[in-house]
């Protein structure tokens, strides 16, 4: 089997300059990052208790958000799955629209198909995973 083929993402439009486009605009800047759709995750900082809001692209599972605790395949989970672990009500906003969520790692069972919806929309998920020995977590994100 080969090694999947990485295709480096449009930097220019990231982090903390992502987020405030997204809100000041609804998501009409910001919600289609790199061609797929992404949504802002505001979770509970698991120390601070303080809200944490990251730019994620998402995937839908019937009436669930997903998204993938990847970090680009760094060996470490991403500061926002840590929080969702330890405070799993959250808010998404998807373009104008905000959510309360509920979030759960998806199961053994359930993890390849969901995997599978993601990396239909970004294929470079499986280059992550060949990165770091951690089985990256797909979290579905379930409307409260």
């Amino acid at each position: 089997m080969s090694e999947p083929e990485y295709k480096a993402p449009d930097l220019l439009l990231v982090g903390e300059s992502h987020i405030a486009a997204y809100r000041e605009t609804d998501g009409d800047t910001g919600y289609l990052w790199n061609g797929v759709p992404t949504l802002l995750l505001t979770t509970t900082g698991r120390s601070s208790g303080l809200p944490r809001t990251s730019a994620l692209i998402f995937g839908r599972d019937g009436d669930d958000y997903l998204v993938v605790a990847s970090m680009g395949g760094a060996p470490e989970h991403p500061m926002w799955y840590r929080n969702l672990l330890a405070h799993p009500r959250a808010e998404i906003q998807v373009k104008a629209e905000h959510i309360p969520v509920v979030a759960r790692t998806a199961g053994d069972d359930e993890r390849a198909r969901l995997w599978s919806i993601m990396v239909e929309g970004w294929p470079n998920y499986d280059v992550y995973q060949t990165r770091t020995e951690r089985i990256i977590p797909v979290v579905v994100l379930t409307p409260s």
